[in-house]
């Protein structure tokens, strides 16, 4: 039963500012207990009025839970005077707030919220600082009015805290009228929430806003695992259901949001299907840029190709196959081409000897890849600068605006007369949207990459449905080359691929499986980073040359999991090594880490040069070298040269890097890879999961569990189909304007 409690905070415990969850020592006139509760910003000595009701802890005993608390504002002297200079209204001191008080006594906050002009009586308190004092107390009495009206829905404090910035004094009015307009207007609120604070303001279950909500959030969960649109007829259905209402509300509701501009209906292969308008745009701009590429006129090349094949591969040494020189010649001859293969079969010498031809061409070329890593590698492999694509674009903050743009465009093109992406299976629909914005007609667009890696984190299958729509000039490399074929990593990863199971354990091979229970995999994995691995590769440094990757993120066996016992097993906590903790995670100097999101402003140093510059990118790893608790900061070193410094308000863009997802790990690569082998469900036990696994080791994969589940893996090839329209937009296009 909730009871009300008035008191004081007599010390604050605990408080985590990113969710704030908070213990108080609290006090009244007849007890002293512990509370617990959600607060935005608890002070010790400050008097509140909680709303909660007694519970046991199983460990730390009864607990007050409190679900709101309400800030009674003092009524001493001392009290006012001790609230004003507490921080809540800046630019008053301790000086000042015994001077405004010493005029006032019990009646200053009246006079600051009614008759402000006096506080100019006050010796050093002029009209503009009376003027900022007012409107500090004002914000201050409308944020704790707004949270305390907000915490009769079941509101957290941390979402109050997110409604009041976006919407100051009128978020009570705005949740009331219309909760399904936080989704898009307050970050971290979805669906879910939204649909939770609309039951207990009252909103009807069948109420427009709702269903309208519900169907975006609906198709936006489809985009999230891949999908580009959704038949109509079965989405309609499951969204009755999920909605709990009709099919002919949701149909209504939909032809609205069509006509609004949020969704589109569309036929594609004669089934009516739905697509958020972000994705439909993409998809048509992206297939018709690609006809328009395809089709333009090219700069000339005043040499025969097959002259300037055996020119270059004199000066190189090395002798290409029929389907590599097949591939330059298309280079030159075609718009657009995709160079398609798996690991040994020749794609990096494909882009040397096109680089190098087009330099005696005088042909200007760009080199770019999705991730950071992918791009680093792309360096190392060419000894030529390479970008990441959004780097390439320029995407940058739009000047006085709060959002990042594309610096590229129709408007801006880059001007480049070759541009060679890699590692195009991690592109998505909106990324080559936006990078075929920025490619002028004439220039040659070259996309290499393994189409039977996992497709991309994002929606669409982009370069699949550009191989399979039969339209565009496409090379697939199949030939192992000789220096490949000794490798036991390349020649499993093309048995893996052709649905033959791997062949390990063989003397001399890079190639290993560690027969283990399932409950002893996780401590073998262990193991094998901390100390068997070292052994046997002498040189091996196991922060940066061992890498675990897992098909899961959560569950025993998941990064996470594995990533804090490896955390403890590799740096383990010392007096000598400072650490924050931030929610459930710890960040310890000496931690391996990786940025999770491209950030185009982070300031970085060079160790080496000690020359500066702005961006750190999604795939990037490095080593936390410094946590200083005192200025909330955490340096990383990136790659043993770049230093960044994280504020603690950004510091959620790390994620602890000691194991990572499949996913996580494309368009890397590393010298050791190990891999748990256990039952991990059917979406995650895939051919080209396992496939694209193996492919990041350079000097030998470790498997660890059961043989039989590496095997069901290699039978599982029902990779997850994911409906994409950018293929059949291609065909359609083409057979239009053929005809």
């Amino acid at each position: 039963m909730k009871e009300e409690k008035t008191g004081t905070a007599a010390e604050l415990i605990f408080h985590n500012e990113s969710n704030f969850y908070t213990i108080l020592l609290f006090e009244t006139e007849e007890e002293q207990f512990f509370a617990v509760g959600n607060m935005a910003h608890p002070r010790a000595g400050r008097s509140y009025r909680l709303l909660g009701e007694w519970k046991t802890h199983p460990k730390y005993g009864e607990q007050f839970a409190f679900s709101s608390a309400e800030e009674l504002e003092p009524a001493t002297r001392e009290g006012i005077a001790a609230f004003l200079c507490s921080g809540i209204i800046k630019g008053i001191g301790p000086k000042m707030a015994a001077a405004i008080t010493g005029r006032f006594g019990d009646d200053t906050l009246r006079i600051i919220a009614e008759e402000p002009e006096r506080l100019t009586e006050v010796p050093g308190v002029g009209k503009a600082k009376a003027l900022a004092i007012e409107e500090g107390y004002r914000q201050h009495r409308e944020y704790a009015d707004t949270v305390l009206a907000l915490s009769a829905y079941d509101i957290s404090a941390s979402v109050c805290m997110k409604l009041y910035a976006s919407y100051g004094k009128d978020a009570v009015a705005v949740v009331q009228d219309n909760p399904y307009a936080l989704i898009a207007d307050v970050y971290g609120i979805g669906f879910k929430k939204a649909d939770k604070i609309a039951q207990s303001v009252g909103i009807a279950s069948d109420s427009p806003h709702r269903i309208k909500s519900g169907i975006k959030y609906l198709l936006s969960q489809l985009v999230g695992s891949g999908d580009t649109y959704a038949p109509a007829a079965e989405f309609t259905e499951n969204a009755a259901r999920f909605l709990d209402v009709t099919r002919e509300q949701v149909s209504d509701c939909a032809f609205e949001l069509v006509m609004d501009g949020d969704l589109c209906k569309d036929l594609v292969d004669g089934t009516a299907v739905y697509m958020l308008f972000p994705y439909y745009r993409a998809e048509k701009y992206s297939a018709a840029k690609l006809y328009e590429l395809c089709t333009a006129e090219l700069s000339g090349i005043a040499v025969a190709p097959e002259n300037l094949i055996r020119q270059e591969e004199k000066r190189s040494g090395i002798a290409l196959s029929e389907k590599q020189k097949n591939a330059v010649i298309s280079s030159m001859k075609n718009g657009v081409l995709v160079i398609t293969g798996g690991p040994g079969t020749g794609k990096t010498t494909i882009i040397n000897t096109i680089l190098s031809i087009y330099d005696y061409a005088g042909l200007t070329t760009a080199l770019a890849a999705p991730t950071g890593r992918a791009a680093k590698r792309m360096q190392q492999a060419t000894g030529r600068p390479a970008a990441t694509v959004h780097r390439l674009l320029e995407y940058a903050y739009a000047d006085g605006e709060d959002r990042m743009i594309f610096g590229r465009n129709e408007a801006n093109p880059l001007s480049y007369d070759c541009i060679i992406i890699d590692e195009m299976s991690m592109v998505d629909i909106l990324l080559m949207e936006a990078l075929l914005r920025a490619v002028r007609p004439g220039t040659r667009l070259i996309l290499v990459g393994d189409a039977d890696q996992l497709p991309p984190v994002g929606a669409g299958n982009v370069l699949k449905d550009i191989i399979s729509c039969d339209c565009i000039p496409s090379c697939r490399l199949t030939d192992i080359f000789r220096q490949a074929e000794e490798s036991a990593i390349v020649v499993n990863a093309h048995l893996i691929n052709r649905g033959d199971y791997p062949a390990y354990n063989e003397k001399g091979s890079d190639f290993f499986m560690v027969r283990r229970q399932p409950k002893d995999i996780r401590s073998t994995i262990g193991e094998l980073c901390k100390s068997r691995l070292p052994a046997f590769f002498k040189d091996l440094d196991p922060y940066t040359d061992i890498q675990v990757l897992t098909p899961a993120r959560k569950g025993e066996l998941g990064c996470v999991e594995l990533s804090r016992m490896l955390q403890d097993l590799l740096n383990p906590p010392s007096p000598e090594k400072p650490e924050k903790k931030i929610g459930d995670r710890i960040y310890r100097v000496g931690d391996k880490v990786m940025q999770t999101k491209n950030n185009y402003q982070m300031e970085w140093k060079s160790l080496r040069t000690m020359l500066s510059g702005n961006g750190v990118f999604n795939g990037d790893m490095g080593i936390i070298d410094e946590v200083d608790n005192e200025n909330g900061v955490i340096g990383v070193i990136f790659d043993n040269e770049i230093y960044v410094r994280y504020d603690y308000s950004n510091i959620e863009e790390l994620e602890s890097a000691f194991a990572l997802t499949v996913h996580k790990s494309q368009g890397s690569e590393f010298p050791v890879v190990v891999i748990p082998m256990a039952m991990f469900p059917p979406m995650l036990s895939t051919r080209n999961l396992l496939y694209t696994a193996v492919t990041r080791a350079k000097e030998a994969v470790v498997l660890v569990g059961i043989p039989e589940v590496c095997n069901a893996m290699v039978d599982n090839n029902a990779a997850q189909e994911r409906y994409s329209a950018l293929s059949y937009r291609l065909r359609s296009l083409w057979n239009i304007i053929d005809e």
